[in-house]
């Protein structure tokens, strides 16, 4: 091709977006045109059970950020149609209007949801499960339906099952066949499958045809053929998907199924190709993302005039629901195989083979040497003892496994590309292989396989750096260097000068976090960046609302906020009103767009609940009323959180204020904890109190409070200016060592500086839930944006302490 040809791939999905970066790898000069239908950038379809079960961010799902399509030359059009064109002019109708022109032109159009033409498939509580906004909305109907029903017994039909079962709703999984996934198992193992399913609340009703949806105003039951009917106020439907091939037959393409493609990708236009859902190759279309990613390799290849074909993919599926291991490849049966069943523990293993070579392999509940048995199944292997066979890939080790043994499902990569990242791209951990192939970065269950193949191809595994940005091997320290010498101010400009989040994004958090911290609070905030707690002020729930903390400084409140949260609860019906173990009080339940109101009518400051703060400072009632009581925790609590409170910190910090050995307030296993001893204070930290308890260290022992204060700031401020981002104080301190945080917090000189950098940095800080008035962004409170939202204004700078008081 010519040096700026134009390749225009319609469709933002998984498929379109695999084609523009085996597009990119192949050629840097050829021009490339993305077109998504949706107003997001391409995103993780098969990952969308992950945020039906746990509310996560949908943003979390993208594939890319946007800086990678700017820094690949990959021009993107959002929220865009193609409506029709002309094959042999080059030209394409957009939104019915605008004229796009190409060379060559490639299909990804994906899929709709199949629904079944029965009555009352309409009905409001009826829902399909394909996209982010499907699962906002399954999650919210779960919360509130009696009973919900799941039309589908298939791979995607159980893992929505599953993530409306997380949301305490009884949900029945309802199939039209015999048994469950029955096009990768076999009767043995989906009734083996049934029982496991029941444990995560899931019901199971096989062989029953759903004739029709009941329910005048909205879904209230099931009628089935066989005159049988159940209850169910939320419907799910995910009985398969239908090749969108809209475009194609307006095209005047070959269709049948799907877009017909020959071995090359190409369409029965010879500039046209298609790939993906939407394709049909042999007779086939494939719903999965490794079959996708082959399709796109060789469409890349064909595209460029280079010789490749694609002859088929031999399918494989993993089941991705907490709690249940299976993995299927292939048939289900064959001529003869091999089986090894423990029906007490759930497990079974099954090799199929056929004609002498491996067809089929079903792993349940036990699935080692997964990787070894796709592999067998994909090459055909010649099998002469299948048993043999069966007991050798649970053994087979890294160095067993052909380079061909994909081993990421989710990103199509083989040993074969984690081998070339360590012996020739120079990649020496885990994490730095990672971030280069992309495998382990979809669902997470081969990292175990990554490692494991890392350590052989390196000889060892090496220590694994604490990088910042794992893309671009940067640290946090050099990145700090980057934004203190060069002035840069937000994540953007960090992102422009130095490619920090440009590859995957996922570091993005962190370097809000690292830009605010350097700049003293005075940087330009962008709430992209953001988590979605941090963009709202609000901690997310299982169930997509929202918890709120009202600041209660250490513990003490009045009876008129205690009024007013009472008032608020019923006001806004929160379903629950929680004492925390901080001596706080939780409002959960609160929806996204109630907030505002929330705060507005509590009039109580943010209690940093649900941020990488400074939280909460648990006091015990002190020499003022206890006994036993050696000083005044309550009153040294409520100073200490008001000198504390605002300020983002790497991973939350808990405080602890105790006013005797006794230790009430549980200061020595918190983040700092001050206690009152015989004529002073001792101050501890990184003390820990979750899943392993980690007894604070001694700092050091003062006579007065002003004191215990001054040292306990400085090592809160050493902290957040030192820490990697998520970690906790009871990993900071033994990694910096005890003795060395003594030395350098008690140096006058160094510790005077870094009391005035956080006193500028406290003085710059505001209470989160004033945006109830002054929102960041029109968009803030009323949906779970996935956009880059425009940037606010930049904070004014002021000028900090001279460049010799940093560290």
């Amino acid at each position: 091709m010519s040096e700026r040809d134009r390749i225009v791939i319609v469709g933002g999905g998984i498929a379109g977006q695999a084609v523009a970066e085996a597009l990119r790898e192949r050629d840097p000069d050829v021009a490339i045109t993305l077109v998504c239908g949706e107003d997001a950038l391409p995103y993780d379809r098969i990952r969308l059970s992950e945020i039906l079960v746990d509310g996560s961010d949908a943003a979390t799902l993208a594939l890319r950020p946007e800086e990678w399509f700017a820094d690949h030359d990959v021009e993107v059009l959002l929220g865009r149609w193609v409506e029709g064109g002309d094959l042999d002019a080059g030209t394409l109708v957009l939104d019915g209007a605008e004229e796009l022109t190409f060379d060559k032109l490639v299909l990804a159009t994906g899929s709709q949801p199949l629904l079944p033409p029965i009555p009352g498939i309409g009905l409001p509580g009826v829902h399909p499960f394909r996209d982010p906004a499907d699962c906002e909305a399954i999650r919210q109907s779960a919360t509130t339906a009696t009973h919900a029903a799941v039309i589908g017994g298939g791979l995607l039909g159980l893992e929505a099952a599953r993530g409306i079962a997380a949301q305490g709703c009884d949900v029945t999984v309802i199939h039209l066949v015999d048994r469950l996934m029955e096009r990768q198992l076999d009767p043995v193992s989906a009734a083996m499958l049934e029982p496991s399913l029941a444990d995560l609340n899931i019901k199971v009703r096989l062989e029953s045809a759903t004739q029709a949806i009941t329910g005048g105003d909205r879904a209230r039951g099931l009628q089935f053929k066989d005159g049988s009917s159940m209850d169910a106020d939320l419907v799910v439907v995910s009985i398969g998907i239908r090749p969108e091939k809209t475009l194609a037959n307006t095209l005047g393409l070959a269709t049948n199924r799907g877009i017909v493609v020959a071995d090359s990708m190409r369409t029965s236009h010879p500039r046209v190709w298609s790939v993906g859902e939407c394709a049909e190759h042999a007779g086939m279309v494939y719903g999965l993302v490794a079959p996708i990613l082959e399709q796109a390799r060789v469409a890349a290849d064909t595209l460029l005039d280079r010789s490749a074909a694609y002859t088929g993919s031999i399918l494989s599926a993993k089941l991705k629901v907490a709690g249940i291991d299976l993995v299927t490849v292939g048939e289900a049966d064959g001529e003869t195989s091999a089986v090894v069943s423990d029906a007490a523990a759930r497990t079974y293993r099954k090799l199929s083979v056929r004609d002498g070579r491996a067809v089929g392999a079903i792993l349940l509940g036990d699935v080692r040497g997964a990787e070894a048995l796709m592999a067998a199944v994909r090459a055909a292997e010649e099998v002469t003892d299948p048993l043999d066979a069966l007991a050798a890939a649970s053994a087979a080790g890294p160095a067993d496994l052909p380079d061909e043994a994909q081993i990421c499902n989710c990103n199509g990569v083989c040993k074969g590309d984690l081998v070339a990242a360590v012996e020739v791209d120079g990649c020496t951990t885990p994490r730095e292989v990672m971030s280069r192939t992309r495998a382990g970065t979809g669902c997470g269950s081969c990292k175990p396989a990554v490692i494991d193949i890392v350590a052989m191809a390196a000889g060892g595994l090496n220590e694994e750096p604490a990088y910042l940005c794992a893309c671009r091997k940067q640290t946090r320290d050099e990145l700090a260097d980057q934004i203190r010498s060069q002035g840069l101010q937000s994540v953007s400009e960090v992102s422009q000068c130095c490619g920090t989040g440009r590859d995957c994004g996922a570091c993005k958090p962190a370097l809000a976090y690292l830009v605010s911290e350097v700049n003293d609070n005075r940087h330009r905030e962008e709430r992209h960046a953001r988590y979605i707690n941090d963009r709202v002020h609000a901690n997310i729930q299982k169930d997509g609302t929202f918890s709120v903390v009202p600041k209660m400084r250490g513990g003490v409140t009045t009876p008129s906020e205690l009024r007013r949260i009472a008032d608020v609860a019923e006001k806004y019906e929160i379903p629950l009103v929680k004492v925390t173990g901080g001596q706080r009080i939780d409002l959960l339940g609160v929806t996204k767009e109630d907030l505002p109101k929330v705060w507005r009518d509590l009039d109580m400051p943010s209690g940093f609940a649900y941020a990488k703060a400074v939280r909460t400072v648990k006091t015990c009632v002190g020499e003022q009323h206890c006994r036993f009581g050696l000083g005044d925790s309550m009153g040294f609590g409520v100073e200490i959180e008001k000198a504390w409170e605002g300020l983002h910190t790497p991973a939350k910090v808990k405080a602890g204020v105790s006013g005797c050995p006794r230790n009430c307030a549980e200061a020595t296993i918190k983040d700092i904890g001050i206690v009152a001893v015989e004529g002073g204070w001792q101050v501890r930290i990184g003390g820990a109190a979750g899943a392993s308890v980690r007894e604070a260290d001694i700092l050091d022992t003062v006579e007065t409070k002003a004191e215990a204060m001054r040292l306990s700031t400085t090592f809160l401020q050493y902290y957040r200016e030192n820490a990697d981002y998520k970690e906790r104080t009871y990993d900071f301190v033994p990694r910096i060592g005890l003795d060395e945080i003594k030395r350098i917090v008690t140096d006058e000189t160094i510790g005077a500086a870094l009391r005035e950098r956080f006193r500028l940095a406290k003085a710059a800080t505001v209470d989160p839930w004033l945006e109830r008035d002054d929102p960041y962004h029109p968009r803030q409170f009323t949906d779970l944006d996935q956009q880059p939202e425009d940037d606010g204004p930049p904070t004014p700078v002021v000028v900090g302490p001279p460049e010799e008081a940093r560290r």
